[in-house]
């Protein structure tokens, strides 16, 4: 697909100024707004009430939003913009409303005032992912302000410039697993989430590695078997100790568990790894090479290379990792604990299955110590991609290289899932595309889920244009 000159470029700069304030502060009201999941108390409703600031907003852009809520005080909110009807399927701009708990006592600041401090906004939901929902609701209401002032209603007329629907739906309870957020959406709206594509969370961001600026796009991700594990053990009494305590078989269990599996290299990171490795000068470019390649020890080169922070997600994205998070035994000092409990969470690349997964729990356990074990699958989630070419593909990766043209766009899959789980079975290509620039020191995958989690105004200030291009591009 050509590409010509950038859509935003032809908005004025004072325009733009005045967006990027709105959109700061769009992002710190959803960030007041504490739509934890799961929720503080009984009956909380903060994903409902930030579902209801959303449909306020796009209302007052003169857009006709609705509202799901299945469950009391988890509510998912859409709306849909009209192009002519002759460029195809719509859009999807996708995103989710919740966020995970963040404990007050932890933090330097409070978790939901938003505040502004030395260029950023601190606050839950900042990455993960309210900074997207307030983009996606700034490109919405940007669009719709075009067709008020051709004269047009943008609820009913068509955008102008626009040959194809663009859809917004952003869904409650993706942090606990979609249940009552995109999977009820699909059960009673799918065409809220049918498309030609949709734009996600956790890609178009910027890496710097040995000075080379990097935007992964995510086009998959890794399946998951979260598996809890009861022990058998004997009880008895502390003064005696014995082989069978089943504290002691639960210990030894996760140790051989927690062992770092052999490494498969799926298509998608060879390609990520070839792609960087053309990047990156010198040795690094040929240490990606070997890794890509199959090389027997990378995670001597992968720690060479990488800041820990990347060589964590590196190494998890080129094996089916296992991590034992939950043990649970005993009742009292002074006695044997006969049973035990251990949760652990597995995370499986594409071509691997439930059985097989499973198969490889039984083997690390062990045939001496698997007959104490009852192994029970908590719920399983299957590998899920997307292409990493096509109009699409084209259309993001161009305007991240003219927005950015000393940026390397490659694609890359997620360690961890996303609302992609149901939208890509719907037959919904999804890519994680929530574009930021950032500074090189920022430590941006330790603030998902993290302590003080933050964004930059610079970042937004790069993303919001970023997004509105690709909107404008595919859709025009």
């Amino acid at each position: 697909m050509t590409v010509t000159t950038s859509p935003s470029a032809g908005i004025a700069d004072a325009t733009w100024a005045v967006a990027h304030d709105r959109l700061v502060e769009t992002l710190r009201d959803l960030i007041r707004v504490p739509s934890v999941n799961p929720p503080p108390a009984p009956g909380a409703d903060g994903e409902t009430r930030v579902a209801r600031y959303l449909e306020a907003r796009l209302r007052a852009a003169g857009l006709e939003p609705e509202i799901l809520e299945t469950v009391p005080g988890r509510a998912s909110v859409h709306a849909r913009l009209r192009g002519d009807g002759t460029g195809g399927d719509p859009l999807l701009l996708l995103s989710h409303l919740d966020v995970v708990p963040a404990p007050a006592d932890r933090w330097s600041r409070d978790p939901f005032a938003a505040d502004l401090v030395d260029g950023y906004i601190v606050g839950r939901g900042a990455i993960d992912m309210k900074d997207m929902v307030a983009m996606e609701l700034a490109v919405m209401e940007r669009l719709a302000a075009e067709a008020r002032a051709a004269g047009l209603d943008p609820a009913r007329d068509p955008v102008p410039g626009l040959r194809r629907d663009v859809l917004f739906t952003c869904t409650s309870d993706e942090e606990a697993g979609g249940g009552a957020g995109v999977k009820a959406v699909a059960d009673a709206h799918p065409e809220w989430l049918r498309a030609a594509g949709a734009l996600n969370e956790c890609g178009g961001v910027s890496i710097t590695v040995l000075g080379r600026r990097l935007y992964p796009i995510q086009v998959a991700e890794k399946g998951f078997a979260p598996y809890r594990i009861h022990v058998s053990g004997t009880w008895g009494h502390g003064s005696m100790p014995r082989d069978d305590n089943a504290a002691v078989l639960a210990a030894r269990i996760v140790e051989r568990l927690a062992v770092p599996g052999p490494v498969r290299v799926p298509v998608v990171m060879a390609r990520f790894l070839a792609a960087a490795a053309d990047a990156l000068p010198g040795d690094a470019g040929d240490a990606l090479r070997r890794i890509a390649a199959g090389e027997p020890d990378p995670d001597r080169l992968i720690d060479a290379l990488c800041d820990p922070m990347y060589a964590r997600a590196l190494r998890a994205l080129i094996r089916d990792t296992i991590s034992p998070d939950v043990i649970q035994t005993g009742v009292k000092y002074n006695v044997i604990p006969g049973d035990a409990v251990i949760e652990i969470d597995c995370r499986v690349l594409p071509g691997m299955t439930e059985p097989e997964m499973r198969a490889i729990v039984e083997e690390r356990i062990g045939s001496e110590l698997l007959p104490a074990c009852t192994i029970e699958l908590m719920v399983w989630g299957a590998p899920v991609a997307s292409p990493a070419e096509g109009p699409l593909w084209d259309v993001l990766v161009a305007t991240l290289r003219d927005h950015d043209p000393d940026g390397i766009p490659l694609p890359v899959m997620a360690p961890f899932a996303t609302d992609g789980k149901t939208t890509i079975p719907l037959g919904t290509p999804t890519y994680g595309f929530s574009p930021l620039r950032l500074d090189p020191d920022e430590r941006f995958l330790e603030r998902f889920h993290g302590v003080d989690e933050r964004v930059s105004l610079d970042a937004l200030r790069f993303g919001l244009p970023v997004l509105y291009d690709v909107v404008r591009r595919f859709c025009g």
